[in-house]
């Protein structure tokens, strides 16, 4: 149910748990006070399972579709200038995360890594328009026979750490893990000119789940 990348912080934040409520219970006699740390500490320590919970996935595997990498909502649709890799104009898709959806990153396609770089940067707010140039981020390309796909992790104002997977030469499986991003940001993939986009702006999609595009 939670994902490896949690393990430390659920483990010390149980920790913390515990040691505050049995800290409590010795040192204050008052039972509205009692409860009163009990449940905010409880609520604390919800948030932090269900942020790094790793619910199963049920990846229609195909090399026709294009699925969502993450949980989240469509917030960009539009063509624009990929200057890092391709160097030309591409189709941009742009799922943003709050800090209550599932933040793991899944492969999109089936194929090859062929492109895998980490980017030092900023933490500017995930929807700022220069997030995805100046912010710390990830990008990776997948290939395959039918498409060549490129998704890049971006932090946001309070992600502050990315994990990516993904190492250049290996196959990966569509809907399997890439990556993940801690508290919060957003994912942009870029796909080839005149691809179906079968997602529209708002749209909550599920990442290994939700179909963004057909070819």
């Amino acid at each position: 149910m939670f994902h490896k990348e949690g393990y430390k912080i659920i483990s010390v934040a149980l920790v913390l748990f515990l040691g505050i409520n049995l800290a409590s219970y010795v040192a204050i006699q008052v039972d509205e006070w009692q409860i009163a740390i009990f449940s905010v500490t409880l609520v604390f320590l919800i948030l932090i399972l269900q942020f790094f919970r790793n619910p199963k996935r049920n990846t229609t595997v195909s090399d026709s579709t294009v699925v969502a990498p993450v949980d989240g909502k469509v917030v960009v649709i539009e063509e624009v200038y990929e200057k890092e890799h391709f160097k030309d104009n591409r189709l941009q898709v742009s799922i943003f995360m709050s800090p209550v959806n599932v933040h793991v990153t899944r492969h999109p396609i089936n194929g090859k890594v062929t492109f895998s770089k980490y980017h030092p940067g900023k933490y500017l707010v995930a929807w700022h328009p220069k997030a995805s140039e100046e912010n710390e981020r990830t990008t990776v390309v997948v290939k395959n026979n039918s498409i060549e796909v490129l998704y890049r992790q971006i932090a946001g104002a309070l992600a502050k750490r990315i994990v990516n997977y993904a190492k250049e030469g290996e196959k990966v499986t569509q809907g399997s893990d890439s990556g993940f991003i801690k508290f919060g940001s957003r994912v942009d993939v870029y796909l080839p000119i005149g691809t179906e986009v079968s997602v529209t702006l708002n749209q909550k999609v599920k990442g290994g789940e939700s179909v963004i595009a057909n070819l």
